[in-house]
């Protein structure tokens, strides 16, 4: 059985992710970009920097995002040295961990690891009113804090269910379009989810993005 402090972030995550839901009744903020350019199969968009509160957590690809939801919730409810409650953005990112730790400074995104049962970084994106120095302190140590810098990221959107196997489908076709539209990508994909489980999946608003270098101009 839950105890009273799983059970209340358990039910913070379902609040939180029926916030996400509301994609069409509710102002849901999402970081800022341009699109530089439609590609057949992606989108060129050039991102401007933007905060995050992010967590590692280790497991199964399919199933860590229920974890990294109720440390993040909690902090974004009031779990913090001010007790300041923040308004819910979108998506929810994922990505494989790079070490052991991950570095401390200040939708969801995803990014794979080579195994099923892994590391991963979970963020959400923090409100664009606050800066690094005057979002709220987590009380919560397995949260960081930092800014995301300005980056061109190749995107490709689909729906479907959170799978491996479709999240890896649409990674390999996006890699493959980057690759033969002739730009370079930077660093481990990223998976973004903008819906919570109970939306029907063929209505779910998925994204992997890469991030490109610079001669994509």
């Amino acid at each position: 059985m839950l105890n009273h402090r799983n059970a209340r972030i358990a039910l913070k995550s379902l609040l939180i992710l029926a916030l996400l839901a509301g994609g069409t009744a509710m102002a849901i903020e999402e970081p800022k970009y341009e699109v530089v350019r439609t590609y057949p199969l992606f989108e060129l968009r050039q991102y401007a920097p933007y905060l995050v509160a992010e967590t590692e957590v280790t497991g199964d690809f399919e199933d860590v995002g229920n974890q990294a939801f109720g440390i993040l919730a909690d902090y974004i409810f009031g779990n913090n040295r001010s007790k300041t409650k923040l308004a819910m953005t979108a998506p929810v990112n994922q990505r494989p961990a790079e070490g052991e730790k991950i570095p401390m400074t200040a939708p969801v995104s995803q990014r794979t690891s080579a195994s099923d049962a892994g590391s991963y970084v979970f963020s959400f994106v923090m409100p664009s009113g606050y800066r690094l120095d005057t979002l709220p302190t987590p009380n919560n140590p397995r949260i960081a804090l930092r800014e995301e810098p300005a980056k061109r990221m190749a995107v490709r959107r689909y729906s479907g269910r959170w799978t491996r196997s479709n999240y890896e489908e649409n990674r390999r076709i996006l890699l493959m379009a980057v690759q033969e539209a002739g730009l370079k990508p930077i660093g481990d994909p990223l998976y973004a989810r903008y819906n919570p489980p109970f939306t029907p999946w063929f209505l779910r608003r998925n994204e992997v993005m890469v991030e490109i270098g610079s001669q994509a101009d």
